[in-house]
Formats: C-alpha cells, structure tokens, sequence
C-alpha cells in the first residue's frame, strides 16, 4: 500500500522558461494571431499545446515561416545562421533565448576570438547544444571545439592527440547538465592541460542544479520517482539520471496518464518532481491520483529560488 506521495521543491517552471512563454503570450496580445515560434519554446507538451491553442504555431525551420511574420526563438538558443536566415525573410525577430544559454554564446565567441581552443561539455543533438556550436561554425573555427559527454569521452579525446595539451583551452558547458557528473569531467582534463581556462566551469544553469540537488535528496527518501517533463527535456533526463544513480527506479511522465500500476505496485513511498519546463497543475494532478489511493502528501522544502528575468523588448 502507497503511504506517501512525496514532493520536492524546488520544481517545476524556471525563470527562462517563466520568461519565453510571458514572451509569446505577450506576442499574441501585441501582433495577434498567428505568431510563429522556432523549435519548442520550452521542451513540454502541455505547455506547446495550451499556446497552440491561443494561435502559436512552431515550426523546426525558417524557410517554413511566412515572410514579414512574426517569429520568437525559443528558449534553447540557436546559431547565428538561424538569425540571418530569418532577416532575409524580413521576420519581425523576438529573441527568447534564455540570458543563461545566450551567457554561454557569448563566451564561446569570446573564446574563440582569442584563439582558445574549447572543450564544450554537452550532449550532441541537443538544441541548446547546436545553437552554442553554430558560434563556432559561424566564426570559422569548427575544429577549434571539442563536445565531450562524460569522463570516458574525455579520456577518449585526450588520447586522440586531436587537442593540444599546451594550447590555452577553455571549458564550458550546456546549461542543463548534469552537475555530479561534471566535476569528474573537468578533474581528468585539469591532469592534462597546461592553461585551462575556467576549470571549474559554471554554466549550469541555478534551476537544474537547484533541482538536481532536490531529487537527489528525495531519492534518499522514496521507493519510485516520477519526473514530471519530457523525454526530448534534457533537464528532465538528468533529473532521472540522478534517481536511478540512487538506485531507485524513475519515470518521466508528461502527464497522469503516463502513470501505469505496474510501476508503482508494491511501492510504499513515491517521490515526485517536475522539471524546468513542467507546469504545476500536472504536479497537483498525480498528488491527488495519489492521495486517492491512501497516500499522504509531504513536501520537502530545498533551495528557494528568487530569480526573475526581463522579457525581450519588442
């Protein structure tokens, strides 16, 4: 029998993702519908569908987009190509890119102008990931940038000798990775580099470490964790990542009816959190599944954010 349906705080919506949909709600209200959105504003279905609803429409390719619409970049960032792809057609641009991933643009042109070489510590495919490297593409320096994943893949570059080891070299990092597995990254490339620039690299962003130390210490407490977000969210992944590295099993649901008994059967403690992208009422929505069937609701209180971001001027 369930006992408790455990929460953590905090959850749920960061202050970028707060920020893109403020930024296309108010879109809407200021040109009307339709307004285009470039990739997933934020990487949650509830959320793509409720502003779909209200006349948003998101497309994964510029030359889709009509001429001299309206269009907002999502929050993941993308390459400059993207941008002037977009001014050939006369789109009236809304740049919503989270100011944490934009930091982390900037300091790879910065980089890369001073004739750094870069080790970028992200996950290949990924949004965030191809719009950081589009920097590299767009300055000409391709081969000056290296993307590792994890120690092995860090040990596997440096014995490619494809990297200098005396070059001055800079670390930096997608803003949603994942925070306990970075620092044995950055260990093994401090054994090998003589300049290394940033080595104890801060570009994860306060929300994913915020709630990665969350359900790290929610794990300590349940039998099962459900992350509330998505499977193409890389916060929700590391999010589970992070359980399951507890041994305790983990399912991303994007919303109650991902939620099977098969998973929770012979479970006394369930753990549930919600990633960066993930509304609350979907949160409230598996709290009270949950208390139907007995269980008793405690939260866990974990760092309190305060963090507030401008919306773009438009």
């Amino acid at each position: 029998m369930i006992e408790k349906i455990i929460t953590v705080e905090p959850r749920g919506f960061c202050a970028g993702v707060v920020r893109s949909i403020d930024t296309v709600e108010k879109a809407l209200k200021k040109y009307g519908a339709p307004i285009y959105v470039k990739h997933a504003i934020v990487h949650n279905q509830t959320v793509i569908q409720s502003l779909e609803k209200k006349g948003a429409i998101f497309v994964e390719n510029i030359i889709d987009i009509p001429p001299k619409a309206v269009v907002v970049f999502s929050a993941h960032g993308s390459p400059p190509q993207h941008y002037r792809q977009a001014k050939k057609r006369n789109l009236n641009i809304i740049d919503a890119t989270c100011p944490l991933v934009a930091k982390v643009h900037q300091e790879m042109r910065h980089f890369l102008q001073s004739e750094y070489q870069v080790i970028y510590i992200g996950h290949k495919g990924h949004v965030e990931t191809e719009g950081v490297l589009g920097e590299a593409k767009n300055l000409g320096k391709d081969s000056a940038v290296f993307i590792i994943k994890n120690k092995e893949e860090a040990l596997n570059l440096i014995q490619s000798k494809r990297i200098s080891f005396t070059k001055t070299t800079a670390v930096l990092s997608q803003t949603t990775f994942n925070v306990y597995k970075i620092e044995d990254i950055i260990n093994v490339l401090k054994d090998y580099f003589v300049k290394i620039i940033r080595p104890d690299v801060k570009d994860i962003c306060y929300a994913t470490t915020n709630r990665q130390e969350a359900v790290l210490a929610l794990a300590q407490k349940v039998d099962l964790v459900y992350v509330i977000g998505s499977m193409h969210s890389s916060n929700s992944n590391r999010l589970k990542e992070i359980a399951e590295e507890q041994k305790i099993p983990a399912y991303i649901i994007d919303n109650l009816n991902d939620i099977s008994e098969k998973q929770w059967k012979n479970k006394r403690k369930i753990g549930l959190t919600a990633a960066a992208s993930a509304p609350e009422f979907r949160v409230q929505e598996v709290v009270d599944f949950f208390k139907s069937k007995g269980a008793i609701h405690q939260e866990i209180q974990g760092t309190v954010e305060k963090m507030h971001f401008s919306l773009p001027k438009f």
